[in-house]
């Protein structure tokens, strides 16, 4: 089941020069359960598209639909703001409450969940993150990390069928990233929960399903990762940089190795014992 679908998309800001789009005849769609990375350099278009899907912004001209339902129709904005969660950059600016429970309630009791199934909803939120041990704690003694899977438990909360990840790893040291990662890629394995994640780091969009690239408000490049980052000319002319191993791999041939341009840390591994074996260095 299509999850989301835009369809010749157009939308441009009130202070925009006339005829300047953020997003020009965007057309695409998400399955139920995908994994889909939308990466592109800063005023690209990206947060957006997002933002478009949670009815946060309206479309000047097309149709979006969130599981059938038409985003622009005042009636559904309920429901597809009920079924599409967003978790931003900065998880400061998204905590409420100063005891983490109370701040993973919030969104239940802003829908009207009933009192005992809000505590259910914690409890499924803060096991899903890995931070029911945090609870009772406050939210300011966090880390960055672990600040931001308590944004996340807080959308859990409300049960949607789609989160988006706006530039949500941005603002984290690795370790923090990874944790954020493991959270996303958990909840879309197990759960079969529809993620989007709009991102600038390569190596996050490695472990999507599929990944689209967005210039000037277009859509220029969709398909598997590994075949967007084989394109390398392409992604340099969107100001785009290569994962860490496609870039040492570029690096390697440009020195005279003979490896493969490749996304996986194995192969290249591989590659670099072959060529030592034959002397190709």
């Amino acid at each position: 089941m299509q999850a989301i679908n835009f369809e010749n998309v157009k939308f441009s800001y009130s202070d925009a020069e006339e005829n300047a789009f953020a997003l020009r005849d965007v057309s695409f769609s998400v399955e139920e359960g995908e994994f889909l990375a939308i990466l592109g350099h800063n005023g690209s278009g990206k947060s957006t598209l997002a933002r478009l899907i949670n009815k946060l912004l309206e479309p000047d001209e097309g149709k979006i639909t969130v599981f059938g339902m038409d985003v622009s129709d005042p009636k559904n904005t309920f429901e597809v703001r009920k079924s599409v969660g967003i978790v931003f950059q900065n998880p400061d600016n998204q905590m409420v409450a100063s005891i983490v429970e109370d701040d993973v309630a919030f969104g239940p009791e802003n829908i009207g969940v009933e009192r005992e199934e809000i505590g259910r909803r914690i409890d499924y939120a803060l096991d899903a993150v890995g931070m029911q041990a945090f609870r009772h704690g406050t939210p300011t003694r966090l880390s960055g990390g672990q600040k931001q899977r308590i944004a996340i438990a807080g959308v859990l909360a409300i049960k949607p069928k789609i989160i988006i990840m706006d530039e949500s790893t941005a603002m984290l040291d690795p370790r923090g990233r990874k944790e954020v990662m493991d959270v996303v890629l958990k909840l879309n394995k197990e759960e079969k929960l529809t993620v989007i994640m709009i991102t600038h780091f390569m190596e996050e969009a490695l472990l999507a399903d599929r990944a689209i690239v967005m210039n000037r408000g277009e859509i220029v490049m969709q398909g598997a990762p590994k075949e967007i980052f084989s394109r390398e000319e392409d992604l340099e002319t969107y100001n785009l940089t290569l994962p860490a191993v496609s870039a040492i791999s570029k690096a390697l041939r440009a020195g005279g190795m003979d490896v493969q341009a490749t996304v996986s840390l194995e192969e290249l591994a591989k590659e670099i014992e072959e060529c030592v074996s034959k002397r190709k260095i």
